[in-house]
């Protein structure tokens, strides 16, 4: 304090930077203010390191103020990590600690592991409760140094006599399991708890209060060493948070040993993962706070498991307490985080694999050489995932969901997209879905995701498509509703290409996101087909020539749907080359082998052909009269009509192009084919077509 307080003294005005650091200093080393000036300070210090980084980053000769910042001043800002200082004031000291490392980059992390091993070498309690806390909150920062100081030689070894000392500090203990709760996070990190650790982790978890009452009994010198019978037990919230780490180790098991290469991939466990649960179930359905964080983290971790997913949806107070505990959980707290991770878990749907995926998974579960690798759990597939979602859903999830996401972060948001998204595959909650008001959530998630976030945007924009397939869009964007139709667009247009980052093309989204935007355009609205045309024009035009037969469909499907504007009969009958081709290939495609697929090019040369241009391109196409006839006498009533419709078109009318036509038809055999289809034909707005059609080809009209 008296080196700062020198410094100020000497400092002149062009040190300004400087001196409010140590003015920052001076105040937190000397302690006793209130913890909002205390935050205030912090926030102030935060902004001076991030400015320093960023100054550092620009100028490599810039002076950073990291170099007025000594070990004691480090020991200072770590020490108001310590869990015994108010959350609001650790959580102020965990971005100062942030912002240092990165202002200071290696002379800051030397600091840090030299305050860590000096405060465990002096061995206090007090010294392990701030070492520990640090290390916690250090983790998620720089993971990399992080694990190098809790891997360092012995370091882990000497933590098990430490927690099995008599007479027991619980901050120590709940110190140290928040340290390796956040180590957990590093595979190297699980390894070495799984080797040293675990053993002393049972006996924490499955401590016997009746076991210790009769040690001590028997123990003539216990009232001599002073304490009592809770200070040799292990408060329930250390329990609590040793089984979250159990829980941790056991979903995510260690590497087999590289010595022997035998040794199972599953370890052997004393406390079975169903017990863990049911140690977490039993704390949330209990009415009280204290320790419920652990154990809907620990929960979160468990219900990775097939088997535990199923006791819980199996647990109906459990599951209707979850959702409360989510609907009162504040917003981008860690209680909303693994609430939803836990339904995430729940309703999650496996990566739908091809037959020959399929049979590769096989090859390598039989390959495996211990023999250990068991195939997908039954419990996982799609039947049970599907009722675990109608539980969930039935639970009355899907309004939370709805009111957290008005808040939620980043994180969040894409865990609630993912629950929406497992939802929106089963037919019967979409209208359901709409209604509670999902829609306007995808919309805004879609828009507020990064591009980058490829994954969670394109989730949200196919959970839209399968709702917007199953619902009328005139109710779901009628009246008096503030978002319009016409912002679906985007999102929908954005899945009909194929997902760049993954490893198989997965054509589902393709084929709903065509069959939504169809939807769309049979509104009344006429913006819709322009907007539609406008935005995704070019993949539905790829989408038409797919060798899926379903995409195909339903791309031709949409354009039959867009030829109803004049921005859509714009692309055909404009005469430029383009028009010509776009012709050619809806003729083929009313040629097609799949009968909707002819349907639809004919729905859509029905609508065209009434614009002399595209006659000219039909006449002009070789084989093109063929096809239209071909469809006159299709066995399918519907596509008979529009076959007649497209001839009639064609061959009625004083033009130059309505001449030629009928003389090509009627050399074609246009006559005989109409004759043929009257035959066929039953429905009378269908025969009164043909007649006119043949009087017209035969110059009767």
């Amino acid at each position: 304090m008296a080196a700062v307080a020198e410094t100020l003294q000497n400092s002149g005005p062009a040190a300004s930077l400087e001196d409010q650091t140590l003015l920052i200093f001076a105040r937190l080393m000397e302690g006793g203010q209130e913890d909002e000036e205390t935050c205030k300070d912090l926030n102030e210090l935060t902004k001076l390191l991030n400015d320093d980084a960023e100054a550092q980053e620009k100028n490599k000769d810039h002076n950073s103020i990291t170099a007025l910042i000594d070990g004691d001043c480090v020991d200072t800002i770590l020490c108001y990590l310590d869990m015994r200082q108010p959350d609001v004031v650790r959580g102020h000291a965990t971005l100062v600690t942030s912002a240092y490392l990165r202002a200071a980059g290696e002379n800051g992390k030397q600091k840090l592991s030299t305050f860590f091993f000096d405060r465990v070498k002096r061995g206090t309690y007090d010294d392990y409760i701030v070492a520990f806390c640090v290390a916690a909150a250090i983790f998620p920062i720089v993971p990399d140094l992080s694990a190098e100081l809790f891997l360092n030689e012995g370091f882990l070894v000497a933590l098990g006599p430490l927690m099995r000392r008599k007479w027991k500090s619980r901050k120590v203990e709940t110190a140290c399991l928040e340290m390796l709760n956040a180590s957990c996070m590093n595979a190297a990190c699980r390894e070495a708890i799984q080797k040293y650790c675990v053993e002393w982790l049972e006996e924490v978890v499955d401590q016997d209060l009746d076991g210790e009452v009769r040690s001590m009994n028997a123990d003539p010198n216990v009232h001599s060493e002073g304490g009592s019978i809770n200070m040799r037990r292990h408060s329930e919230q250390v329990q609590h948070l040793a089984a979250v780490i159990l829980a941790k180790l056991r979903v995510v098991p260690s590497n087999p040993s590289t010595n022997d290469p035998n040794q199972s991939r599953v370890e052997a466990a004393v406390t079975s993962i169903e017990d863990l649960s049911g140690m977490f179930t039993k704390m949330i359905l209990r009415d009280e706070d204290h320790g419920r964080q652990h154990s809907i983290e620990g929960l979160a971790y468990s219900s990775l498991q097939p088997k535990i997913k199923e006791t819980i949806v199996n647990n109906p107070q459990l599951l209707k307490k979850l959702v409360a505990m989510l609907k009162d959980a504040p917003p981008r707290s860690p209680s909303t985080y693994g609430l939803l991770s836990i339904f995430l878990n729940l309703t999650r749907y496996r990566p739908a694999l091809s037959e020959e995926d399929k049979k590769m998974s096989q090859l390598k579960a039989y390959a495996d050489a211990a023999g250990k690798l068991a195939a997908p759990d039954t419990l996982d597939d799609d039947d049970h995932v599907a009722k675990r979602c109608k539980v969930v859903f039935e639970a009355g999830l899907t309004p939370v969901l709805v009111a957290h996401s008005k808040n939620a972060s980043p994180a969040s948001m894409a865990i609630t997209i993912s629950i929406i998204h497992s939802f929106a595959r089963t037919k019967a909650f979409r209208g359901s879905l709409a209604q509670q008001g999902v829609i306007n959530l995808l919309l805004a998630a879609w828009t507020s995701f990064p591009e980058r976030e490829e994954t969670g945007r394109r989730m949200a924009a196919h959970a839209l498509a399968q709702i917007l397939i199953s619902t009328n869009p005139n109710l779901v964007f009628g009246g008096n509703r503030s978002v319009p139709a016409s912002a679906a667009i985007r999102p929908l247009a954005s899945i009909l290409p194929p997902d760049p980052a993954a490893e198989r093309r997965d054509l589902l989204p393709t084929f709903e996101g065509l069959m939504a935007l169809t939807n769309l355009a049979s509104m009344e609205d006429e913006g819709i087909p322009r907007a539609i045309i406008s935005n995704a024009w070019t993949q539905i035009e790829e989408q038409m020539l797919s060798s899926n037969n379903l995409v195909s469909k339903a791309a031709v499907e949409l354009v039959c749907n867009l030829m109803q504007a004049p921005e859509g009969i714009a692309l055909y009958a404009d005469g430029n080359p383009q028009a010509k081709n776009r012709i050619h290939i809806m003729l083929a495609l009313a040629d097609a082998e799949d009968e909707g697929t002819r349907s639809a090019a004919g729905g859509a040369l029905a609508s065209l052909t009434g614009y002399e241009s595209v006659a000219k391109l039909v006449l002009q196409r070789e084989k093109g009269i063929e096809v239209i006839l071909g469809m006159c006498t299709d066995a399918d009533e519907g596509l008979r009509h529009r076959g007649v419709v497209t001839l009639y078109n064609m061959v009625a009318g004083d033009a130059e192009v309505c001449k030629l036509a009928r003389e090509k038809v009627t050399k074609e055999g246009g006559v005989e084919a109409l004759k043929d289809s009257l035959k066929l034909t039953r429905r009378p707005e269908v025969l009164e077509i043909t007649v006119q059609t043949l009087k017209a080809l035969l110059g009767q009209e």
